[in-house]
């Protein structure tokens, strides 16, 4: 005997799975399930790749910058983060000038609307938005990514398992950030 589905039973399945998806707005890249309920994104571990952060043209190109705004500014040719809050400005990450060749984004005019994880009524700007009250992106872990990841884009961010450390590519070489305790 065989079990078949008919296309409204299948239709039906789908449709709940993605509304029970959306509804948690927990997304896992590489596996099956993110670590936590407190994590938003989640990252397979140990990959060997990071994150590639959007190559804007400098940072003032940014419109309204959110607070915890990740950028790789091909101007600068340094890797940034917003403050938001009272401070308001731009802080380099990378420490010394990177490389980049901005060619392959020459022409290049993005006009599709954000990917959003988490609140759908979200007003950021950007590519991926990540925007949830309680939840949290999980860096992409690894050992020595400055040794494993073989060709690194500029703007590569990923978190270094072995010095516990945040480590971020700028096209030429790795910076290293560590909170003291």
């Amino acid at each position: 005997m065989k079990n078949i589905i008919d296309k409204s039973t299948f239709l039906s399945l789908f449709i709940l799975l993605i509304c029970t998806h959306l509804s948690f707005g927990q997304s896992a890249i590489g596996k099956f399930e993110v670590e936590g309920e407190d994590v938003l994104l989640d990252f397979k571990e140990d990959d060997n790749r990071g994150i590639i952060l959007s190559w804007v043209t400098k940072q003032d190109d940014v419109l309204d910058p959110e607070g915890g705004t990740l950028i790789y500014d091909a101007n600068d040719k340094k890797v940034k983060y917003y403050m938001g809050g009272t401070v308001k400005k731009w802080e380099d990450l990378s420490v010394n000038t990177g490389l980049v060749d901005t060619s392959i984004q020459a022409g290049l005019v993005d006009e599709r609307d954000p990917t959003i994880i988490g609140s759908q009524a979200s007003t950021a700007k950007g590519a991926l938005i990540l925007e949830a009250n309680d939840k949290a992106m999980v860096l992409p872990k690894m050992n020595s990514p400055h040794l494993n990841i073989k060709s690194p884009a500029a703007g590569t961010i990923v978190y270094d398992k072995v010095s516990k450390m945040l480590c971020v590519f700028n096209g030429k070489e790795w910076a290293f950030w560590k909170v003291d305790n």
